[in-house]
C-alpha cells in the first residue's frame, strides 16, 4: 500500500511541477498546496486524476465539444441555431426564477 501510495504522491508532485504560477499572488500557489498533498498517506487515484483534469481544463474541452456537436446537428434536425439558444436562455432564465 506504501508503494502504491508513493507513486500516487509522485504523480500529483509531477502534475504540481507543471502547474501554471499565478505572478500576482506569489504567495498563495496550488503549485506548492498539491505537492504537500503528495504526501497525504490516503491520496486516491480519483485525486490525482481530478488535479490533472483540473490542469488540463478537461471540463471546458468536454463543454466546447458538446456545444459545437449541438450546433452542428441543430440544422439536420430542422431547426435553427439562433431560434435554439434563445429558447435554451429563456429556459435557464425561467428555471432560475423558480
Amino acid at each position: 500500500m506504501a508503494a502504491a501510495s508513493g507513486k500516487l504522491g509522485q504523480k500529483l508532485v509531477t502534475i504540481a511541477d507543471t502547474w501554471v504560477v499565478d505572478p500576482f499572488r506569489p504567495n498563495l500557489q496550488l503549485q506548492t498546496f498539491l505537492k504537500s498533498l503528495g504526501t497525504h498517506p490516503k491520496l486516491t487515484p480519483q485525486a490525482v486524476n481530478a488535479t490533472r483534469a483540473l490542469r488540463d481544463n478537461a471540463m471546458q474541452k468536454m463543454v466546447r465539444y458538446s456545444r459545437s456537436l449541438m450546433l452542428d446537428c441543430l440544422p439536420h434536425l430542422g431547426m435553427s441555431v439562433v431560434s435554439s439558444i434563445e429558447e435554451d436562455a429563456t429556459t435557464r432564465f425561467d428555471a432560475i426564477a423558480l
